[in-house]
C-alpha cells in the first residue's frame, strides 16, 4: 500500500506569502530541529537548525546509529539507512564528524566538531531513509477529466508556445533552482487570484522544490482541465490549485486526498493532512481525518506523532464521542502524559479546557479512586478541576442516575461513554471464512444448530456477558449478548434474516432477567479492523441488532483490507 508522509512546501505569489501549515498558533523552529529536504519526508538530506538558519551534515562518519537519532527525532520508528546525499544542499554546513550512541534524543546532542567547523562541501551532504513500517509505491494514478471541446488543441498550444505573450517564473523558497514558463495571458486572465491584468507580462511564484516537477502539468490543466494526479503529486497540485483559485480541481484532488487517510500506520501522514485542512479551510478534509484518527485513537496514542499534536488538533480530538479507545481513564492517562511533555508550550488554562473534556463519570470506579494517588498532572494547577471531577464521577457511580438526572449539564457528554473496548465489554469474531455450523443435511431447520453438538465450533458466533450499566449500582445485574457474522444469503436464511447483502453482523441480547430498557439503551457498535496492519477502517451502530456492512463503493473511506478483517463487538449502555 501506498504511504506518503507531506513535505513542508513555502508558496507565495506576488507579495503574499504563506505556509503550508500556516496560522496562528505556528511555534518558532526549536534550535537543534532536523528536517529532511526529498520528494518525501521520510527520507532526504538532513539539515539541522542552528542560529536562525537552515544547514546541512557533512557524512564523515555518517552512519546508521547516527540516522536512528534523526529519524526518532522526527517521530519515525528507526532509520532504514544512512547515505551520501543525492541532492547536495546550499549554504552552511552546521555539522561534521558526528559520532551518535544511537540513544540521544536529538542529533545535537551528539558529538561533533563545532557548530558550522568543517572542511567538507555540500558533495557530502549527508542523507537518511526512516522506517515508515510500510513501502512506497509511486505508480498509483488518478485520471480528472474536466475538459472541453477545445482540451486538445489548447494543450498542443500550450506544449507548441506559439503566440505566448506571459512568462510565469517559478522560483524555490530556499534552493537556486528555478523554472521559466512561457504561456497565454488570455487563459490566465480567469484566475482574478492572480491579479494578471491586460498591462502584466509576468509573474513569479516561490514553489518549494519538491513541487516543481509538477507545475508544467497544472498549467497545462488551466488549458485542458485534464490531468492525472498521483499519490505523490496530490498535495502540491491541491495547493498549486489553491493559489489559482481553481475551486474544481481542489474538490476532485480532495477526494484524491481521502485515499490516503488509512494508508500510514505512523499517523503522520494524517496528522499533516488535518493541518492542511485548517490552512485551506477543508472542513471535509478535516472531518474525515478527525473520525479517522478517532476510530484508531488507541493506536495513536501509542505511536511517536501522539506528543506532537496541536492544542486545537488534540481539543477537536477530546471533543468527539466516537474515540475507539480502551477506556476513559486511558485517555486521561494520555492526555496528562500530552500535557508533561508539551510544557510550558501549552498554557495552564489550554490544559484545562482539554482536561474538561475528560468524561469523569466514565472512568471505572477502580481506576477513579487510583487518580488522586497516580495522576502526574492532578497537583499541577489543576486540583480543583480533578476533585470535582473526581466527585462527579464517584456521584454517577454510587447514585441511582434517577437520583441525579435534574441536576446533570444537558449540554455536555460527560455521562455518554465513547466506544470502550475493555476486556468485559467487546468481544471479537476473528475467521471471516465460511464454516457453516449446522449440519448440511438440515439446512432449513432453524433450531438444529443449537442441537448440534458441534456448534461450539462455528468460529463466527461468540458470546459475552456484560452488566446491565458500568455504573456500581447496577455492576452485579448482567445482560448476555451473542454476536454473529453471516457471510452468505444462504446463512441468514437458516437464522431466519433477511439478508439482501454479506457480509450482514448480529449483535442482540438473550437470557436478560432484568428490564431496563425504561432508562437505560444500548447504542452498541460494530468496530471493522484490518487484521494485519491493526487499524480501523470502519465504525457502525446496530439497526434492529443488524448491521449490514457495507461495500467500497458506500463507505466514506476506502476499505483498505476489503477480504481480511475482524469483527468487534462493543456493548454502549447509556442512560435515558
Amino acid at each position: 500500500m501506498l504511504n506518503i508522509l507531506w513535505p513542508l512546501l513555502f508558496l507565495q505569489v506576488s507579495a503574499q506569502q504563506w505556509t503550508l501549515f500556516d496560522g496562528h498558533t505556528r511555534r518558532a523552529t526549536r534550535e537543534g530541529s532536523v528536517r529532511l529536504v526529498g520528494i518525501l519526508s521520510s527520507s532526504g538530506r538532513v539539515e539541522v537548525y542552528h542560529d536562525g538558519q537552515w544547514g546541512t551534515v557533512c557524512d564523515d562518519g555518517w552512519k546508521l546509529s547516527e540516522a536512528q537519532v534523526v529519524c526518532r527525532q522526527l517521530g519515525f520508528s528507526g532509520a532504514i539507512s544512512a547515505s551520501l546525499s543525492q541532492n547536495p544542499g546550499s549554504g552552511p554546513i552546521w555539522l561534521d564528524d558526528v559520532n551518535c550512541k544511537g540513544s540521544e534524543s536529538s542529533l545535537s546532542d551528539c558529538s561533533f566538531k563545532s557548530w558550522g567547523v568543517t572542511d567538507c562541501t555540500h558533495k557530502e551532504d549527508a542523507e537518511v531513509v526512516c522506517d515508515t513500517g510500510k513501502n512506497v509505491s509511486y505508480d498509483r494514478q488518478f485520471s480528472l477529466d474536466n475538459s472541453l471541446a477545445l482540451s486538445d488543441d489548447l494543450g498542443a498550444l500550450f506544449d507548441s508556445e506559439d503566440g505566448c505573450d506571459f512568462n510565469i517564473t517559478v522560483h524555490d523558497v530556499s534552493e537556486e533552482a528555478e523554472l521559466m514558463f512561457c504561456v497565454h495571458s488570455v487563459i490566465f486572465h480567469m484566475f482574478p487570484e492572480l491579479n494578471v491584468t491586460q498591462e502584466s507580462k509576468n509573474l513569479t511564484m516561490e514553489v518549494s522544490e519538491t513541487c516543481h516537477p509538477h507545475v508544467s502539468a497544472f498549467l497545462r490543466y488551466l488549458y485542458t482541465r485534464r490531468i492525472d494526479v498521483s499519490i505523490t503529486s496530490a498535495q502540491c497540485l491541491h495547493q498549486l490549485a489553491y493559489m489559482f483559485g481553481v475551486k474544481k480541481l481542489m474538490e476532485d484532488v480532495g477526494r484524491v486526498f481521502t485515499l490516503l487517510i488509512p494508508e500510514d500506520n505512523s499517523f503522520q501522514t494524517q496528522v499533516s493532512m488535518y493541518r492542511y485542512g485548517v490552512h485551506t479551510g477543508d472542513l471535509v478534509l478535516q472531518e474525515n481525518v478527525l473520525q479517522y484518527l478517532s476510530w484508531n485513537c488507541e493506536f495513536l496514542i501509542v505511536s511517536a506523532v501522539w506528543n506532537s499534536l496541536s492544542f486545537s488538533m488534540m481539543d477537536a480530538l477530546l471533543s468527539r464521542s466516537d474515540l475507539v479507545v480502551k477506556d476513559e481513564a486511558f485517555l486521561l492517562d494520555a492526555l496528562e502524559s500530552w500535557i508533561q511533555y508539551n510544557g510550558e508550550a501549552v498554557s495552564t488554562e489550554q490544559q484545562a479546557r482539554l482536561l474538561n473534556h475528560i468524561r469523569f463519570p466514565m472512568i471505572p470506579v477502580d481506576k477513579l479512586y487510583q487518580i488522586q494517588f497516580t495522576s502526574s498532572v492532578l497537583h499541577n494547577n489543576h486540583e480543583n478541576l480533578y476533585l470535582t471531577g473526581l466527585l462527579r464521577g464517584f456521584q454517577f457511580n454510587a447514585l441511582a442516575f434517577s437520583k441525579i438526572r435534574k441536576h446533570v449539564d444537558n449540554s455536555t457528554d460527560e455521562h455518554l461513554p465513547r466506544i470502550y473496548t475493555r476486556d468485559g465489554w467487546s468481544v471479537f469474531i476473528n475467521a471471516t471464512d465460511v464454516r457453516y455450523p449446522y449440519d448440511r443435511r438440515y439446512p432449513y431447520d432453524h433450531s438444529y444448530p443449537y442441537n448440534n453438538r458441534n456448534y461450539g465450533q462455528n468460529n463466527r458466533i461468540q458470546t459475552l456477558s456484560t452488566p446491565v450499566h458500568s455504573s456500581v449500582v447496577l455492576r452485579d445485574k448482567t445482560v448476555q449478548w451473542q454476536a454473529q457474522v453471516f457471510l452468505s444469503v444462504q446463512e441468514c436464511s437458516n437464522y431466519g434474516i433477511s439478508c439482501d447483502s454479506v457480509p450482514v453482523a448480529r449483535f442482540y441480547k438473550y437470557n436478560n432477567q432484568y428490564n431496563y430498557m425504561s432508562t437505560i439503551r444500548y447504542n452498541n457498535r460494530l468496530i471493522l479492523t484490518c487484521k494485519n496492519k491493526n487499524n480501523v477502517f470502519h465504525v457502525q451502530d446496530f439497526k434492529n441488532d443488524i448491521a449490514v456492512i457495507p461495500v467500497n463503493s458506500s463507505m466514506a473511506l476506502p476499505n483498505p483490507c476489503p477480504d481480511d478483517y475482524t469483527y468487534r463487538f462493543v456493548v454502549r449502555p447509556e442512560y435515558i
